[in-house]
Order: C-alpha cells, then structure tokens, then sequence
C-alpha cells in the first residue's frame, strides 16, 4: 500500500452510509496521539460508546456498524477496528454475526500493519479474513461478500495497489442507496 493510503482515504468519492463526523485524525501507532490514552486523542475522555447488538436482518438500523463500515472504507482503520470489535463482543464472539465481525476487525487491523511495513502480518490476517468471509452468503449484512473477497485477494496479490473496500447494498424496501 502506497503510505498515502495511511494518511488519507483510498478513494475519497466513496458512498458514505452514516451521517456521523469523522475523528480529526486517523491514529497511526508510533506517529500520532493515542485516541483514548493520550490527552491530545480525539477520543480522549470520552465515553465509550453504547453497543447494542443487532439481529443479521437490522444492519441497515445500526448506526455503528454503519459507522465501521464508513471508517474502513475512508482508512480510519485503528478506529473501524475498534467499532467493529464493540459489535463483535456484543453480538457475541462465537455466533454467525460476531465470527462475521471478526473478519472485518482482521481486514481493518492487516490495513493498519501493511500501513506500517508489517506486509506479512497484514497478508495473514487478510488471508484469514477471506477463508472466514467466504462461508457467508452474498448480501449478508449489506455486504457484497463474493466481489470483496475478489478485491481482497487482488490486494493481497498485488493485482490492486488499493484496499479493498466494502459496498454496501441496502435491501430494496430500505430506500437507501
């Protein structure tokens, strides 16, 4: 990944599908204030946030999850990860959902190490993501799971200097894009 793509979003004219502001920066370990910890962080002293667990048929509902999806795609990946991973322990780490989640946080988190020179880290949790993502079935949590693992793989491969990022599509009676 070009170190661009650390510092700022793959493709800025991607879809947005949560209204909620972005941090006023992406962390980057070693580079920049720690969000929680440091009391320089975006984060800094706020509450954690309210996770409540969603049922597989009301993703579209779910404004964090909505909010994962948007920090993934626009390279907030220590901040997606950390979204995904609230959902992850609410929805329970073992069920379909959480096992779903879970392969987000390894996408979001092999961004994050490739980012910071950790290329074989980062293909291992790809890796590992893929093989979890491709059980589920096409549309499974908005999630158009066959062509993400394609542009993963491309990723991973080479074929694709840009990550991979997630479309959504919102069930035809949602009125969403």
């Amino acid at each position: 990944m070009s170190i661009a793509f650390f510092h700022e979003a793959p493709d800025p004219t991607w879809p947005r599908y949560s209204a909620t502001s972005f941090p006023s920066y992406r962390f980057h370990p070693g580079q920049t204030a720690h969000p929680r910890r440091d009391p320089n962080g975006h984060s800094y002293g706020l509450p954690e946030p309210h996770v409540q667990a969603f049922s597989e048929a009301e993703w579209a509902q779910s404004t964090l999850y909505l909010l994962g999806i948007d920090l993934y795609n626009f390279a907030y990946w220590w901040e997606s990860h950390e979204v995904f991973e609230a959902l992850w322990h609410a929805a329970g780490t073992r069920t379909p959902l959480g096992l779903f989640l879970q392969a987000l946080i390894q996408l979001a988190a092999g961004n994050l190490k490739e980012g910071m020179g950790g290329t074989s880290a980062a293909h291992r949790l790809w890796g590992r993501a893929v093989s979890r993502l491709e059980t589920y079935p096409n549309g499974y949590l908005g999630v158009e799971v066959p062509t993400f693992c394609a542009n993963v793989r491309a990723h991973i491969d080479g074929t694709c200097r840009l990550p991979a990022l997630i479309r959504l599509a919102y069930p035809a009676h949602d009125g969403r894009p």
